[in-house]
């Protein structure tokens, strides 16, 4: 299979202006999210997709392969789609890698990488929540699963109750996952989901996922064993240098 890696980069963010750019330990975000995605081994190659040309200037300073997209993306899935379309070579599939991971581990994308045999139509990761804290976090999104791991749905909210325990041991009563944000399109696939309108569950929750699932797709979900961090705010590089024990 031909994969295609996209690592889609938007300069504009309300909390977090610029934020691809930052330096961290010595090199901007937007290379070490580069660096780490290269690092697979299943990804045919790998761009970044942008409609900014500071990003665009930055990400060949240091070998990248720049397609530029409109500015106007609602999200990450549509510009994945324009940079596959401008890239002109043709795939199997397209994984989306998230832009603002820096420390994001190559064998993350390889797992959803091996997915990609011919007839997964979407794939994403997951990870076990241990931990009360995690699981009832509005911030993190869980996945409900059938017992093929196919998404039945994903929710800020904690899905199923569990009756009869209290809700910081339900964590130890049931196995619990919550989303890692990255997704592998079969390329047909990824075209049908782009022509999607906005569904009700989706604009509910504000999970684009969820109009997929709507329409009747399939969304395959591996078991990684890797945390993902990602930086949103300023604040948040400090707190993830600590927790991934990055040292200068």
């Amino acid at each position: 299979m031909k994969i295609l890696g996209i690592i889609p980069v938007r300069y504009a963010s309300t909390r977090f202006p610029g934020k691809p750019l930052i330096d961290i330990l010595g090199k901007s975000m937007l290379q070490r999210v580069y660096e780490q995605t290269k690092k697979g081994t299943h990804l045919t190659e790998v761009i970044i997709a942008t409609d900014d040309e500071r990003i665009a200037t930055h990400a060949k300073s240091f070998g990248a392969k720049v397609v530029m997209t409109k500015g106007e993306h609602p999200s990450g899935t549509d510009r994945s789609y324009e940079a596959y379309l401008n890239n002109k070579t043709s795939y199997d599939y397209v994984i989306n890698i998230q832009g603002d991971e820096p420390f994001i581990d190559p064998s993350q994308i390889d797992l959803l990488a091996k997915l990609c045999d011919g007839k997964t139509e979407l794939a994403t990761l997951m990870i076990k929540c241990h931990e009360h804290s995690v699981l009832f976090d509005k911030g993190e999104v869980k996945i409900t699963l059938n017992t093929n791991n196919e998404a039945l749905y994903f929710s800020r909210m904690v899905i199923p109750f569990v009756k009869g325990v209290d809700e910081k041991e339900w964590h130890k009563h049931f196995n619990y996952y919550r989303h890692v944000g990255m997704y592998a399109y079969r390329a047909d696939i990824l075209e049908q989901i782009t022509k999607l309108k906005p569904s009700p569950l989706e604009i509910a929750e504000s999970l684009e996922q969820l109009r997929w699932i709507e329409n009747g797709f399939k969304i395959i979900c591996a078991e990684t064993q890797h945390d993902s961090h990602c930086i949103d705010t300023p604040e948040d590089v400090e707190k993830v240098i600590k927790l991934m024990g990055i040292k200068a």
